[in-house]
């Protein structure tokens, strides 16, 4: 009796081990062949989504920065707008003899607040510094009463620039904090209050510039540029005037395009994506190039157009507003080529513009070729003068530039 009930459990248990086996080999299967079915899915993923994963990520972790940096300039620009408007501009001379605004000295003020406020650990490297306003107090008053008194009318917005500064001893602490040295590690925002000095006092173009730089990469950029017109298609010109239809603020992060939108006085207006113009004959592109003949070869840079059949007069403007520009479509090329061997530019001078541009669709070298590099302090003192095209004709621009520099 016990030895058939043994025996009908032996049984049973082959019974069961025959019918669960399909399933297990099944399974084992399945689990064999789950590294390349996921890998599959990922492939998937990947080709049906627009943005790669990598550069979502990467959009995702600078939103908030991208948010702080367009509103913190936007405030900054109703400063500077309120300084020419009112005819309140004072100069000083700093050792390089360059002229410096109010404009400036309140428009680091203001986005400096906004970035202690955002991110208190950030490294800031920025143009000014307030020693000179210590010493000289009826400006530095002067400056006060105009930062005082700028906010963005939209309370929300007001609020993620970190709000009012709460007096003149804090504004010139905020000035001071743009004392870092750059580098190759960790966060630095570089800042420009005032790209173009001149430009801004003869009512021409200039732009406030600020951009984010994590472990010598360039990850947020914003330009705003007040005496830029509002539609992005409007040929280049380097008219003076500003008013009505005017005032743009450009935008961009890494993996996620470059934006342009009207300045407000509040809230971000609506932005839409700029992409640079496909530029199928290069004989007939538009190029720019600074206005000061001490900033860039005019000389070199007008053999070099010629190289390239381009009979079109180039378009001189000051600031980074040559990056948005041809960033927008607007223009084309834009080369700036060294008028000293010595000479070092400033990573403020072109971080934003330089994200702007590659984000828009183009390529941004230096008259070698290669990829400019900031993260080498507050100077990008590996690079010699900036290339800046649309990818399809960046070579062929640059091979002119090499040719005639290797000539002279």
């Amino acid at each position: 009796m016990n030895r058939n009930r043994a025996g009908s459990i032996k049984y049973s248990k082959r019974f069961i081990f025959i019918l669960l086996l399909p399933l297990i080999i099944l399974a084992l299967k399945s689990f064999l062949l789950l590294p390349h079915r996921l890998t599959l899915l990922s492939r998937h993923f990947l080709s049906t989504t627009p943005i790669p994963s990598n550069q979502k990520i990467t959009m995702h972790a600078y939103r908030k920065e991208l948010r702080v940096a367009e509103l913190a300039v936007q405030r900054a620009c109703i400063l500077t707008q309120k300084v020419f408007h009112e005819k309140t501009k004072g100069t000083l001379s700093k050792d390089d003899k360059s002229p410096v605004t109010i404009g400036d000295f309140g428009a680091q003020a203001l986005i400096i607040h906004a970035i202690r406020k955002n991110f208190p650990t950030d490294e800031i490297v920025g143009e000014e510094e307030a020693s000179s306003l210590r010493e000289n107090k009826e400006l530095s008053h002067q400056i006060w009463e105009l930062v005082k008194e700028t906010r963005l009318d939209d309370e929300t917005s007001e609020d993620v620039t970190g709000g009012p500064i709460k007096d003149e001893w804090q504004m010139l602490q905020s000035i001071d904090e743009g004392k870092g040295a750059g580098g190759g590690s960790g966060r630095i925002w570089a800042l420009d209050p005032v790209d173009g000095t001149k430009g801004f006092l003869r009512g021409g173009q200039y732009a406030v510039c600020l951009a984010l730089i994590d472990d010598g990469h360039v990850k947020v950029g914003v330009l705003g540029c007040p005496n830029l017109r509002f539609d992005d298609s409007a040929p280049l010109s380097a008219d003076v005037g500003n008013g009505e239809g005017r005032g743009m603020l450009f935008s961009a992060s890494l993996g996620g395009g470059a934006t342009s939108r009207p300045l407000s006085q509040g809230a971000l207006s609506s932005g839409q994506q700029i992409h640079m113009k496909h530029v199928p004959d290069i004989t007939q592109a538009t190029f720019c190039e600074s206005v000061e003949a001490g900033h860039s070869s005019h000389t070199d840079q007008a053999t070099i157009a010629k190289k390239l059949g381009i009979t079109r007069d180039s378009v001189r403007m000051d600031s980074q507003a040559k990056y948005a520009s041809i960033a927008r479509g607007a223009g084309d090329l834009y080369l700036r080529l060294p008028v000293r061997a010595d000479y070092q530019e400033k990573i403020w001078d072109h971080a934003a513009g330089d994200l702007i541009v590659r984000e828009a669709g183009g390529h941004v070298t230096d008259a070698e070729g290669r990829r400019l590099d900031f993260s080498k302090g507050r100077t990008l003192s590996e690079n010699k003068g900036v290339v800046a095209a649309p990818k399809a004709v960046h070579e062929r621009v640059l091979e002119a530039v090499i040719s005639v520099l290797a000539n002279k």
